[in-house]
């Protein structure tokens, strides 16, 4: 039998932990459970609501770019990440610290200023289109904004600080020595890097995958200023749906669907991740 210390243990804890649960479900499950109820209460079958999303060609449409995007952010986010990472992680106290205010310095930056400040980069009349034509490779400017090419660059840069940083703490956790045993064992910097570096910092690659991918595909102000309507991702279908055709119980359908991809790209990614882990072992 428990003895009493442990009994009163167990109830402070739950005392503890009761505010934060009373918390969670008034303000995130109850609303939420308020939103999604009546996307199960059709006629006839009860996910009558859900197959009209998948059977319209221009709903699929809109999924099918949102999780493009999200992908493709996520991998190149990755590939610029780990290697800025490990960068920033071998440089003295004094430098990681200015390297890592430089790159967060985006989050501290409404998302409005920033996407207006990628509006100004692509628009025809932006930066990238006059130096192209006073370079004399265009005849005329390219139509960069409002394309699934501005909405992933703006993703890029509003996410790529959350892989720095998760990444950089990752990364700071691995001792020097331990690339130093495998140089001194034969191996060059590359390989030291890929056979040792990598696999230690799987977790953090990890962690800051699932923050940018999840990121990518909740997103609304980024992909509403930088793709419009002719390029919808479902952050910005659900706030139509919601706000101007007052369809909640069709936004709660598209909110549903978003929270399910999220679990399912988590589980993925967590797979993914245990058998490049048993390969680089």
């Amino acid at each position: 039998m428990a003895s009493p210390l442990t009994k009163m243990k167990k109830n402070v804890y739950v005392i503890l932990i009761l505010p934060c649960v009373l918390l969670l479900l008034g303000v995130l499950y109850y609303p939420l459970t308020t939103v999604l109820a009546p996307t199960f209460s059709g006629e006839g079958f009860f996910l009558s609501r859900y197959i009209p999303f998948f059977a319209d060609p221009y709903y699929r449409v809109i999924l099918v770019r949102t999780l493009k995007i999200a992908c493709l952010a996520t991998l190149i986010c990755t590939v610029l990440g780990v290697p800025t990472a490990y960068f920033i992680s071998r440089r003295s106290p004094g430098l990681k610290s200015f390297l890592m205010v430089l790159s967060i310095f985006p989050l501290l930056i409404n998302p409005v200023i920033r996407s207006f400040a990628w509006i100004n980069i692509l628009g025809k009349n932006g930066v990238v289109n006059a130096l192209l034509l006073k370079a004399g490779i265009l005849t005329e400017p390219l139509t960069l904004l409002y394309t699934e090419f501005s909405i992933l660059m703006g993703t890029i840069y509003l996410f790529l600080p959350l892989m720095l940083i998760t990444l950089v703490g990752s990364m700071d956790n691995i001792e020097d020595d331990i690339s130093e045993a495998a140089l001194s064992l034969g191996a060059s910097r590359v390989a030291a890097f890929f056979k040792v570096v990598l696999p230690l910092s799987l977790p953090g690659i990890l962690v800051g995958a699932v923050l940018v991918f999840t990121g990518s595909i909740t997103a609304y102000t980024t992909p509403n200023l930088l793709g419009g309507n002719k390029n919808m991702l479902l952050a910005t279908f659900i706030y139509q749906r919601a706000m101007s055709l007052s369809d909640w119980t069709g936004a709660g359908v598209i909110a549903l669907i978003m929270i399910l991809l999220t679990f399912i790209a988590v589980n993925i990614m967590q797979t993914l991740a245990r058998r490049l882990d048993r390969r680089l072992a």
